[in-house]
């Protein structure tokens, strides 16, 4: 648990470190950070990333996501070395030094923001030999993860607070007296009775979310199954490509050990944001009467104000590309809701 620790409040600590000369700008101009979301540069010379610190450091930052319709990592890796990197690619948006040495007398993760670039999160992790670094990493690369994940939500709801959909930021207000951060590109689509929803449409994907509130009517109406309920009520809401489709939650997957399908239910778990509590629920969607489908992730709290339960429905839809880019940026809109003084 100390080294937990010790990777997380590094990152508040050293947030205004002055970086190496590596990453020093000659003007103290910071430029534009490099990069795709969800991207991370590593800096590791050859031999270390051929040995299993290597192998290890990949696998945690490709750990596969959670509930999706095909398997993406975490992170995309792109591997560089530190001679060619001091040169090249200092201000790429999420990089990872890795330096083992004798001479370094504890292994550690430290964290920098902004060093030559904004938005911008460099992480040095050091150690005195490969097999404490693979240790390390075993026990703290969900720390790691958490780290960087962190720095990819904050870019989001920045970007809101800056470029937001003021219109449908509006709109949510009247509706539910709840302030949300949302970026611009989302559109308003449909509302009705304690419902809203808006959408990002691109050539080859949608991302959207609905939100909706009902009465809440103690821990029965909580469960999973009442939880599923009611979002394929309200789910009926969002119209497919033909006439008499609409979205539904998949209860039925295949069988991976034979031809078959067995029930299934979105994974759950509590969460904790910005102080409030949250169910999460993560599952897959279809279109009744189509053929359209997808990952989700709702996010359930109780509004206290009017007895009822608040949800945040989030979908994706792309069939022929990667779900995860799609799919994250909508997850950091539960982190920019708030809820007046009086609702807490």
């Amino acid at each position: 648990m100390k080294r937990v620790a010790y990777i997380l409040v590094s990152i508040v600590l050293l947030a205004a470190m002055v970086g190496c000369d590596s990453f020093r700008s000659l003007t103290g101009a910071k430029k534009t950070a490099q990069g795709s979301p969800y991207e991370v540069l590593v800096v590791c010379d050859g031999y270390e990333w051929e040995s299993q610190l290597g192998t290890e450091l990949k696998a945690v930052l490709e750990t596969p996501v959670e509930m999706l319709n095909q398997v993406e990592p975490m992170f995309n890796v792109v591997r560089i070395t530190a001679r060619d990197f001091k040169h090249l690619l200092p201000s790429y948006r999420n990089i990872l030094k890795v330096i083992c040495s004798p001479q370094v007398a504890e292994t550690s993760i430290v964290a920098q923001y902004d060093v030559v670039a904004s938005p911008q999160i460099v992480l040095t992790f050091q150690g005195p030999s490969i097999a404490a670094m693979v240790e390390y990493l075993k026990q703290n690369g969900s720390a790691l993860l958490q780290v960087l994940e962190i720095a990819e939500r904050n870019r989001t709801i920045e970007y809101a607070k800056k470029q937001g959909a003021r219109a449908l930021e509006k709109i949510i207000k009247e509706e539910f007296d709840i302030d949300m951060h949302i970026s611009n590109g989302y559109l308003f689509r449909a509302e009705s009775d304690d419902f809203v929803w808006a959408s990002n449409e691109y050539p080859v994907a949608s991302q959207g979310f609905f939100i909706y509130s009902h009465p809440f009517k103690g821990k029965a109406s909580v469960t999973t199954e009442s939880l599923v309920k009611a979002r394929n009520e309200f789910a009926k809401r969002i119209p497919g490509p033909t006439d008499g489709s609409y979205m539904t939650t998949v209860k039925r997957i295949p069988n991976v050990e034979d031809d078959g399908y067995v029930d299934f239910m979105p994974q759950r778990k509590v969460v904790k944001i910005n102080g409030r509590d949250w169910i999460e629920l993560r599952g897959f969607w279809e279109v009744e009467r189509d053929f359209m489908g997808g990952p989700f992730v709702s996010y359930t709290t109780l509004d206290e104000r009017e007895g009822e339960l608040l949800t945040i429905d989030c979908y994706v839809y792309s069939p022929k590309y990667g779900k995860r880019n799609f799919l994250r940026p909508l997850e950091h809109l539960v982190y920019g809701v708030s809820f007046p003084a009086n609702n807490k």
